[in-house]
């Protein structure tokens, strides 16, 4: 498995090549963000590990530059952020999932299996339709009613989620664990954010809703 880490801390990019060398991955390290878009753009990747403070082009417009090119390659982006705000401008610039530094290197492979599992599921081509919303998993379109409907890397993910459990209610936890990982921070409201995200795109306009709430429980997708 091919993975491309652009980080400019070289002892910081040592590190994760080594330890991912040690468990058979092959590594290529770049270390400013503008070669690296250009590296993403031109080879293929299975996976991509994205540092937001880059020098020159930050994690986040890298990002955005290779998501213009590669639609499918996971990104999980490294930051010293540790915001809503920000973990959400890095998510929507086209980012599959971050881990906040420091962090325990057990977790970064978690993390990257778990990407790597969720790109097989995808690649499996499942298509999803509820009421007049279609789902397609692998070409990742979205159409409502015949219009085609444009989301994010992370607003697709939890869609996807919430039409694969079509009609039934899942909790705030299980969509934490689905979207965003184990160990995702369950203090922050980000899952309220992104269903917000959602509902402007899929059910603004539309007389009928399709993403419910359930006071004390969380979510569900019925028509």
């Amino acid at each position: 498995m091919d993975i491309l880490v652009i980080e400019d801390e070289r002892e910081v990019a040592s590190f994760i090549k080594k330890g991912l060398e040690e468990q058979g991955y092959t590594i290529t390290s770049v270390y400013e963000g503008g070669e690296g878009k250009e590296i993403a753009i031109a080879k293929n990747f299975d996976l991509i590990i994205l540092d937001v403070m880059l020098p020159n082009h930050s994690g986040f417009e890298v990002c955005k530059g290779i998501r213009q090119y590669k639609k499918d390659v996971p990104i999980l982006m490294l930051t010293a952020l540790g915001t809503v705000h920000d973990k959400v401008e890095g998510l929507e610039s086209g980012a599959d999932d971050y881990l906040t530094k420091p962090f325990h290197f057990e977790e970064l492979i978690a993390r990257i299996k778990a990407l790597i599992r969720r790109q097989k599921a995808v690649a499996s081509g499942k298509t999803y339709t509820v009421d007049d919303l279609v789902i397609d998993c692998y070409k990742k379109s979205v159409f409502r009613a015949g219009k085609e409907i444009f989301l994010t890397a992370k607003e697709f993910t939890l869609l996807e989620l919430l039409m694969s459990n079509k009609g039934r209610v899942l909790s705030r936890a299980s969509i934490d664990e689905s979207v965003w990982g184990i160990n995702f921070n369950r203090g922050t409201n980000l899952v309220d954010v992104y269903i917000n995200y959602l509902r402007s795109k899929i059910d603004r306009g539309y007389s009928k809703k399709l993403i419910h709430t359930v006071i004390g429980m969380g979510y569900v997708l019925k028509d």
